[in-house]
């Protein structure tokens, strides 16, 4: 018998909040205001990994525009 490993399709704010080391209130906040997209399921919020990975690179991009205006 094989074991496959199980790829999670989408996290947690509070998994968010790790991967990116900020606090729980500051992740929700980002994504009550629309920074971070999300999709409710239920009670909860859930996001997409593809999601994180934009919201930083949208701050990565904003950073260098900043500086090399």
């Amino acid at each position: 018998m094989t074991t496959a490993a199980i790829t999670r399709k989408w996290h947690t704010t509070a998994e968010v909040a790790e991967m990116l080391g900020f606090g729980l209130s500051k992740t929700k906040m980002l994504v009550l205001t629309g920074e971070i997209r999300s999709v409710k399921v239920g009670r909860n919020r859930r996001i997409l990994p593809a999601w994180v990975d934009e919201y930083i690179n949208r701050c990565a991009q904003d950073e260098t525009e900043r500086w090399s205006a």
